[in-house]
């Protein structure tokens, strides 16, 4: 049993299925600003935990 009681297999399939529904180059781009946004939130919360510290 994967995660949640979601199979390996089952994972694949829709794998392939947003594949296709939207392309390699679609997906590459999307992971690439979530990437970016995940990071720009990261540094703002480091930067608001470091000005709490300075009061």
């Amino acid at each position: 049993m994967g995660f949640g009681g979601i199979s390996i297999w089952q994972l694949l399939i829709i794998l392939v299925v947003v594949l296709l529904i939207f392309g390699s180059g679609k997906l590459k781009s999307l992971g690439s600003d979530l990437g970016s946004s995940i990071k720009g939130f990261k540094k703002a919360v480091k930067e608001e935990e470091s000005k709490e510290k300075e009061d």
